[in-house]
């Protein structure tokens, strides 16, 4: 079982309750960049992916839409299938 596919099952886990920076530490691990952002809302960006990520955070959690969000893109374009970098 690889980290990757850990870190998705506990987002789908309980989408609900995820601290703002696991869930960007999560897109990062899936290959997006962070591309900026202003107050509260980042951006992130994967090479190849039309779809953007805008996470906001409030008051250190993310928002559950926008969790499911991150996993509805892993899923869609098989981020999982991914080659692990430290592979």
């Amino acid at each position: 079982m690889t980290d990757k596919f850990r870190l998705l099952e506990r987002l789908k886990r309980n989408p609900k309750n995820v601290r703002f920076n696991k869930l960007c530490k999560a897109a990062e691990a899936f290959g997006f960049e962070y591309k900026g952002g202003k107050g509260s809302h980042r951006i992130y960006i994967h090479k190849g992916i039309k779809e953007m990520l805008n996470f906001q955070n409030v008051q250190g959690k993310a928002k559950p839409y926008q969790v499911r969000q991150l996993i509805k893109v892993i899923e869609k374009y098989n981020l999982l299938e991914e080659k692990d970098d430290d592979a």
